[in-house]
């Protein structure tokens, strides 16, 4: 058979690594506690629970969903955006409902760049907009991001002769860090004068523990050449309902929709139905965010009693751990010898070098339990 050269010589995926540690911990004896997975924990919330089953219920599965997604849905999702933002969004024109985040971004590369083209990613980072661009046959432009430079990029460190897409992801997966709006505003206005797109995941933006929450680059007031993703999997704590939205730009939404038409990735209908009540509720996301603080306090006290201090942002679902000696591999190997997996931030990107990134979804009883592991 012929196989796509750009996917198989693709690394394996950061996480994927992790199973090996998973497995020779459990050969010992050790159920390992696993913070390697920024994946929520918590039931699903039971307004949320009822939605669901009254959509299943009442959904007809005898036909496709559009692939504009349901009005009601794109209304809910444009009257979040504006309570939460201020933004005031077309919903006709201006959003896509979608299958999570990590769907629509992992597109964009085959959609809005040339051959030759360069896709400029942050370093360390979320793996899906570098991993897709490869996919496409594009090259990878890092930007590096730096303790001293807040993990911000710095935006004379694009190439901007032939770069295709700027991705950003903020609060910043693994660092927690929050880009202010000065940035993306400058960022959103060379990528104009470039002819690139700004693409930016804010699926972290409900999860801060600051005293300002994280804004949006859909707040910015030219949204030409903006794409932004959220989600739910994170905000509401249900990844497996796999719901969330593309917005911004009305000439970049249209072309995802049209996409949608060949690729049929349009969510179930059930689950767009239960996703409007989702986006209409703020009080489980305001439990959610009061549950995680108690437990990133916990996590993080008993990594810094392990020599482990958090050297990140007051955001996001992760401790980004400073490791004393900079050898974050071997701090990864110790801590896992010990029951407690985490990720090495050097397989994040070689900026990442030096942190392990940890998170702090599991239950507050697993992260008591990790302190006791961590502490012997």
């Amino acid at each position: 058979m012929r196989l796509n050269p750009f996917v198989e010589q693709a690394p394996t995926y950061p996480l994927s690594r992790v199973a090996s540690a998973r497995e020779a911990a459990r050969a010992r004896g050790i159920e390992p506690v696993d913070l390697s997975l920024g994946q929520p924990s918590d039931p699903i919330a039971p307004f949320l629970a009822a939605a669901l089953v009254e959509a299943i219920a009442t959904t007809r599965f005898d036909e496709y969903p559009a692939s504009a997604g349901l009005p009601r849905l794109r209304e809910a999702i444009a009257g979040w955006v504006a309570r939460r933002y201020g933004a005031r969004l077309d919903p006709d024109t201006e959003i896509v409902p979608t299958l999570g985040s990590k769907e629509p971004i992992a597109t964009l590369a085959r959609l809005f760049a040339e051959p030759g083209d360069a896709i400029a990613v942050g370093s360390p980072g979320y793996p899906v907009p570098e991993r897709s661009a490869r996919f496409a046959g594009l090259r990878i432009a890092e930007l590096p991001l730096t303790a001293a430079g807040g993990w911000l990029p710095d935006p004379d460190a694009v190439p901007w002769d032939d770069v295709a897409i700027v991705w950003l992801n903020f609060p910043h997966n693994p660092t927690g860090a929050i880009a202010p709006p000065a940035l993306l505003a400058t960022l959103a206005e060379r990528c104009r004068t470039h002819g690139a797109l700004l693409a930016v995941d804010e699926a972290y933006s409900e999860l801060w523990f600051g005293e300002q929450p994280p804004g949006s680059a859909l707040a910015l007031e030219d949204r030409t050449g903006v794409i932004v993703f959220n989600t739910l999997s994170k905000r509401s704590g249900v990844p497996g309902l796999r719901s969330g939205f593309a917005a911004g730009d009305s000439e970049v939404v249209a072309r995802l929709k049209r996409h949608r038409v060949d690729v049929g990735t349009t969510p179930q209908l059930f689950v767009q139905q239960a996703s409007i009540a989702a986006w209409n509720d703020e009080a489980h996301v305001e439990a959610a965010r009061a549950s995680y603080a108690e437990r990133r306090t916990v996590l993080a006290g008993a990594m810094e009693r392990a020599g482990l201090v958090h050297a990140g942002a007051e955001a996001g679902m992760f401790l980004w751990l400073r490791v004393s000696d900079g050898d974050d591999v071997h701090a990864f190997e110790a801590l896992a010898d010990r029951g407690v997996l985490t990720v090495p931030g050097s397989w994040l990107g070689p900026t990442g070098a030096g942190h392990l990134r940890a998170s702090f979804t599991p239950p507050l009883a697993e992260l008591k339990r990790a302190a006791e592991l961590l502490a012997g």
